[in-house]
């Protein structure tokens, strides 16, 4: 999950941690340490014979963990709002996104000193000195204190939970502000093991904590034109391999969930498991996002043998259907529409998704930087080439996301680069340029690879956000072609 989270595309994960080591470090919080140091201290302090001032170490520790707890509970209570209204910039993501571009940049002038905002450098304060210090109190103290740090803090931490509402999702959003809480608090737990030496060592070196302010406003500036520009765009690319799907819109989740499509087996017959590299092979018959789903893709039979031991139990269940007691009458599921779309390939033929109703549609989202979709691509060339190369009644196609000048939040390399990987690896299928995302919007794809099967009537007639196996590959198509048929 984090082998290459020091590369550049995942360099603001780096970044934000650093930022929230730099606010630690910053004016506000440095001079005020030997102040909550006492009071984490507590009775823990000591002084002997020759004056020298002493702390129990496992006193202020056990006090500093739940100092730390408080201040990261007050950042991910910040981090939870940002990324809730994260869901409501969504559709709007390039424009939000460079505002807050522009936003995290002019607070980087501002903590560089180069921008002035006095309503950011209005203090506010917390008095409490109690007598002896307990857990819930430093708890409280952590979670008070994060509050009257906002003169230095406030556009460091700002800028992360702008970061975060403009996230591919909530995990992005919380995992940004754990870095910047992770950053900020370690600090803390070393005060808490070498709470002595350390205090005995910023005494001395108070001078250049000024210079930490500016430092950290070049971080936040750094972060602003990364995020403007499009390269703060590596987040997106790296959460989507670890990303589950909706795979539906989520207004037809509720009347998915319970929809075979097409699956001949019984109902009884698809609570089995399939799985490909470690991630489920989801249907419409699983709630999208739930972890106790486990279901596969209509058309994979690896359960068929589930069938004749169930046997008995459907014919009783048949004959009890026969007495006035049960009066219980199967369900037609309902058919949702494919999402129509007009695209061009890498040979420059048009594709209207519409106009191969009659046919069955393989549709697979990929992407040049996702293992399994380049795993699994020779064998999307062997059913392309074996169904007929689009001649005859399967199509196959690949969608692509390129990113470009206009549309550089988009999840692939550029158009010419995805042609030139296809051209490397002998990949003759066609691939459609979705170059707006809008296709790749309306089919909420936030996992790759995810297949699409779409029925002759141009129906969906189900998915799966993982690597599929030419089997399964196989079994799906002809089911697909078998369900129409019937």
């Amino acid at each position: 999950m984090f082998d290459n989270l020091v590369s550049l595309d995942n360099i603001s994960f780096v970044l934000v941690f650093l930022e929230g080591l730099i606010s630690f470090l910053s004016p506000c919080v440095i001079p005020l340490i030997p102040i909550y140091m006492s009071y984490l201290a507590g009775n823990a302090k000591h002084t002997d014979e020759s004056g020298a001032i002493t702390y129990r170490q496992k006193t202020v520790f056990f006090h500093t963990v739940f100092f730390i707890l408080g201040i990261s509970f007050s950042f991910f209570l910040l981090g939870m709002a940002f990324t809730a209204l994260g869901s409501f910039f969504k559709t709007n993501q390039l424009l939000f996104t460079r505002i807050g571009g522009i936003l995290i940049t002019l607070l980087g002038l501002f903590q560089v000193g180069l921008f002035n905002v006095k309503f950011l450098q209005k203090e506010r304060k917390f008095r409490f000195i109690p007598d002896e210090i307990n857990p819930l109190m430093a708890f409280l103290m952590g979670f008070t204190f994060s509050f009257a740090w906002t003169p230095c803090v406030g556009p460091a931490l700002s800028s992360v939970l702008i970061l975060a509402s403009s996230s591919k999702s909530a995990l992005t959003g919380y995992l940004l502000v754990l870095l910047y809480t992770a950053g900020f608090i370690i600090p803390f737990l070393i005060l808490g093991l070498f709470t002595t030496q350390v205090l005995n060592f910023l005494k001395s070196k108070q001078k250049i904590l000024k210079y930490t302010v500016k430092i950290g406003g070049l971080i936040l500036i750094l972060i602003g034109i990364m995020t403007f520009t499009g390269w703060m765009n590596g987040i997106s690319k790296y959460l989507n391999k670890i990303s589950r799907p909706l795979g539906v819109k989520q207004e037809q989740q509720t009347d998915m969930a319970d929809e075979s499509y097409g699956n001949p087996t019984d109902k009884s017959d698809t609570d089995a498991s399939g799985y490909a590299n470690n991630e489920t092979v989801n249907e419409p018959g699983a709630t999208p996002y739930d972890p106790e789903a486990e279901s596969i893709l209509p058309g994979d039979n690896s359960n068929d043998d589930l069938s004749e031991n169930n046997s008995t139990a459907d014919s009783a269940s048949n004959n009890d259907a026969d007495s006035p007691n049960s009066e219980q009458t199967e369900e037609v599921p309902p058919k949702f529409p494919a999402i129509d779309f007009t695209l061009k390939d890498q040979y420059g033929n048009e594709h209207t998704l519409s106009d191969y109703k009659g046919k069955v549609v393989f549709l697979n989202f990929w992407t040049t930087w996702c293992p399994y979709c380049i795993e699994e691509m020779p064998d999307i060339e062997k059913i392309y080439n074996e169904y007929g190369k689009n001649q005859k009644d399967v199509i196959i196609l690949g969608v692509a996301n390129p990113s470009s000048d206009e549309y550089p939040y988009n999840q692939d390399v550029s158009r010419d680069e995805i042609i030139d990987f296809l051209e490397e690896n002998g990949f003759t299928f066609p691939v459609v340029f979705d170059e707006t995302g809008q296709v790749t919007m309306d089919y909420f794809i936030s996992a790759y690879p995810t297949t699409f099967l779409i029925d002759k009537e141009g129906n969906i007639y189900g998915y799966a956000a993982a690597m599929l196996t030419k089997d399964i590959m196989d079994n799906v198509i002809r089911q697909a072609l078998q369900a129409t048929e019937e």
